[in-house]
């Protein structure tokens, strides 16, 4: 194997540093007029004002709501199943080792 093999330590070391300065370069070319806390810095949306931070968090219960609706006579059940408490979750998760266990048993 040759010394520049592509895990060298010192190839990756060195790609690094020049990926670095590459970046580092791109980013000194930006604007320079640019300023922090200013209107510059404000969510264009075409011309309205920016709605309160509590507006534009999309709930994921909105978010997945079409999905729920068409899954709800599965996840009904299933929900009333889960109870939050870690006894019944490994008591779930012993029991269907034990039912896959059993079937490998019995189909050989």
């Amino acid at each position: 194997m040759s010394a520049l093999s592509f895990w060298s330590p010192l190839v990756l070391l060195f790609s690094f540093v020049l990926l670095s300065l590459v970046v580092l370069i791109f980013r000194n070319r930006g604007e320079k007029r640019y300023k922090k806390g200013t209107a510059q810095t404000k969510i264009f949306l075409a011309g309205e004002e920016e709605p309160d931070p509590e507006k534009l968090h999309v709930k994921a219960h909105n978010m997945y709501w079409g999905f729920f609706e068409a899954l709800k006579h599965y996840y009904g059940p299933t929900m009333k199943a889960h109870t939050g408490i870690i006894n019944d979750y490994l008591l779930w998760f012993v029991s269907l080792i034990a039912l896959t266990a059993l079937i490998v048993f019995i189909s050989g």
